[in-house]
């Protein structure tokens, strides 16, 4: 068990192996919680980034031949699917 003191502004240095076990680094966000006479950290997870190529599959476009990026009208697949109450096919959603 690693020991920390307090500084005169209530700050602590987390040890740097918890630090490296647990990936945080500056900007990282953690919670506390009062748990009887401790205090228990959690670390606040993030959403991971998200790549172009995650959303492939996202927007269906059925019109025969060649397409451009102008058949794809994002607004309107999102009114579609809010008007119809119907699921857009994704790579996470099948």
């Amino acid at each position: 068990m690693a020991t920390a003191t307090v500084s005169d502004k209530g700050q602590v240095v987390i040890p740097a192996a918890i630090r490296r076990h647990l990936g945080i680094a500056p900007g990282s966000q953690l919670d506390f919680e009062l748990v009887g006479d401790a205090i228990q950290v959690r670390q606040v997870k993030r959403a991971k980034p998200t790549r172009p190529e995650d959303g492939y599959g996202m927007l269906v476009c059925r019109k025969p031949g060649p397409r451009s990026l102008l058949d794809f009208d994002v607004a309107a697949a999102m009114r579609l699917q809010i008007k119809t109450k119907a699921v857009v096919p994704s790579p996470h959603n099948p």
